[in-house]
């Protein structure tokens, strides 16, 4: 019996503890436990944010799991924030896009300038709105819920958008939608289609980043990173996709580079896991 429990303690240990490819880098702080954008300026801290329900803040936390900076964002409503990126100048934005049940008329990405730099606790935005033309009913049939996102990457002045698959049967879609990163309304242009797997529980985007080269984007999925390189302008889905298995189940939720082939990635609590910020170095 004693030898069952401490074989039993082992592997609950090694299951709340396994990390599969990723290098741990820290524990969160328990304010992020819902942790669902990142993006990073430099090697020793990074910008989070939270999803819907929480705070209009933006974190800075270093590579201890300490909160060293905390922004509230001016006339920035977290309905459902979902991602972050920046630009070549170092603003940032924050991607209002969840939209889990596809019933949104509302979906927004806030520019905010670069937060390393405020010496406040607030700091301004603006508005960057837009919406789907494809999309003309809210919610749409079961096999056409196509439009929630949680994946934003920036390029060449513009903002890119890839949708979270939750059509029911699902089929592995991903669209890649276009809007321009300046205030305003704009009309989001389809540009292009990924197919990923047929297995919804590993093939539904959940954050994305281009490198600053721009010659790699990734797309983060639960326990899958896939990487596309040797794609031409904006047909990424015409480039060489890899599928690399992290080896986790944990609900990974954010990816940022911070070099041509370093990642940061972050994952939510569930359960007795996640909540951890980690690295990546792709090969």
């Amino acid at each position: 019996m004693l030898k069952f429990s401490t074989l039993l303690s082992v592997i609950l240990i090694y299951s709340c503890t396994n990390h599969g490819k990723l290098n741990l880098i820290t524990d969160l702080p328990k304010r992020l436990t819902e942790n669902s954008g990142i993006v990073s300026f430099n090697n020793s801290s990074a910008w989070l944010v939270e999803d819907g329900g929480n705070k209009n803040e933006i974190y800075e936390v270093n590579f201890k799991g300490e909160i060293v900076k905390k922004l509230s964002v001016k006339k920035g409503e977290n309905i459902d924030w979902e991602d972050l990126t920046k630009d070549n100048f170092d603003n940032v934005y924050i991607g209002d896009i969840g939209n889990n049940e596809n019933k949104r008329k509302n979906l927004v990405i806030y520019k905010i300038p670069n937060p390393q730099v405020e010496k406040g606790n607030k700091i301004k935005s603006e508005a960057i709105s837009f919406y789907y033309p494809e999309q003309t009913k809210f919610p749409p049939k079961k096999k056409n819920l196509y439009y929630d996102a949680e994946a934003l990457f920036y390029q060449n002045e513009n903002l890119y958008i890839i949708t979270k698959n939750r059509a029911n049967p699902f089929n592995g879609e991903a669209l890649v939608y276009k809007i321009p990163a300046k205030k305003g309304k704009h009309a989001a242009q389809l540009i292009d289609t990924f197919n990923m797997c047929s297995d919804w529980n590993y093939c539904q985007i959940t954050s994305a980043d281009i490198s600053p080269d721009g010659k790699k984007l990734v797309l983060l999925s639960y326990g899958r990173l896939f990487v596309i390189t040797n794609f031409t302008g904006e047909k990424f889905s015409k480039g060489k996709m890899e599928t690399i298995d992290l080896q986790t189940t944990n609900q990974l939720e954010s990816v940022c580079f911070i070099d041509n082939n370093k990642l940061l990635l972050s994952d939510e609590k569930k359960g007795p896991t996640g909540r951890n910020l980690y690295s990546y170095t792709l090969k």
